[in-house]
C-alpha cells in the first residue's frame, strides 16, 4: 500500500499495532518476520575478550569510517584489512563476521551492506523512521540507539510535521520517559517503511547523544 494513501487508508496505517520483541537469545531475532513486530532485539553481552579491547581500539581508529558491500564468505578478510593487524581488530572482524552470516541468513541475502563508522555525535539527532526493508544496528562502544514504541507515536509530528521543533516539544510522544534505548552490544533489526506490509510503521528511532570526548563504535547492516 502506498505511502500516498487515501486518508482513510492513512488512518488505517497508524492505527495498527506494533510491538518489540526482545530477548537474551539470539532466535528472538526471526520474531521480525512478525507482522506486527517492529523491532527485534538480540540483548547480548559482548565477548568478554572484546569489550576491554574497545577503549584502546577507538584511540587508533578516530576517524573510522567503513563502508562496503560483503557476503559471509567474504567480510571477515575485507574488515580485517580495513581494521589493521592487530588483536581488537581480529575480535572485532570476528564478530561482525558472525552477525553479517546471521543477517544474511535469516533473509536470505547472497550479501549485505556494512558500515562500521566511529561517532562523537549524533549522527541523525532527530526522531524518524528508515526508507528500507530492515536495518541491523549494534553498538560495540558507547551509548545506543534511542527508539519509540509505535503506540507512543505521533506520526504526523515526524519530519517536516515537527515545525523545526526539537522532539521533546513538537508533539511527538508525550513523556520522556516512552523513550526506549538499547544498550551496548545488543543486536536489533529495526523494520522500516520499505518492508512489504509496514507502510506507516516503520520503527521511530534516533541518534543518542554523545557525551563529550566520547566516540561510539556503530555498526549497521543493510540489504545490499
Amino acid at each position: 500500500m502506498s505511502t500516498l494513501a487515501r486518508s482513510d487508508d492513512v488512518f488505517e496505517l497508524s492505527d495498527r499495532t506494533r510491538f518489540s520483541a526482545e530477548g537474551a537469545d539470539p532466535g528472538v531475532l526471526a520474531d521480525i518476520y512478525q507482522e506486527d513486530c517492529n523491532i527485534a532485539v538480540w540483548q547480548r553481552e559482548l565477548a568478554p575478550g572484546l569489550k576491554p579491547q574497545l577503549d584502546p581500539f577507538l584511540a587508533s581508529h578516530r576517524r573510522l569510517q567503513a563502508s562496503m558491500i560483503v557476503s559471509p564468505d567474504s567480510v571477515f578478510s575485507s574488515i580485517s584489512q580495513t581494521l589493521g593487524d592487530c588483536e581488537a581488530a581480529h575480535s572485532l572482524s570476528k564478530d561482525i563476521a558472525e552477525l553479517v552470516d546471521m543477517f544474511c541468513y535469516l533473509f536470505e541475502l547472497k550479501q549485505t551492506g556494512l558500515r562500521l563508522t566511529t561517532l562523537d555525535r549524533a549522527m541523525c539527532p532527530k526522531f524518524h523512521v528508515d526508507r528500507v526493508p530492515c536495518r541491523l544496528v549494534t553498538t560495540y562502544q558507547g551509548t545506543a540507539t534511542e527508539w519509540l514504541p509505535h503506540d507512543a507515536v505521533d506520526r504526523t509530528k515526524l519530519g517536516r510535521g515537527s515545525e523545526g521543533k526539537a522532539d521533546e516539544e513538537s508533539g511527538l510522544f508525550q513523556d520522556s520517559g516512552q523513550i526506549r534505548q538499547l544498550s551496548q552490544g545488543d543486536v536489533a533489526l529495526l523494520k522500516g517503511e520499505l518492508w512489504e506490509g509496514n507502510e506507516g510503521a516503520g520503527l521511530v528511532h534516533r541518534s543518542p547523544q554523545v557525551p563529550t570526548d566520547v566516540r561510539r563504535l556503530l555498526l549497521t547492516l543493510d540489504f545490499a
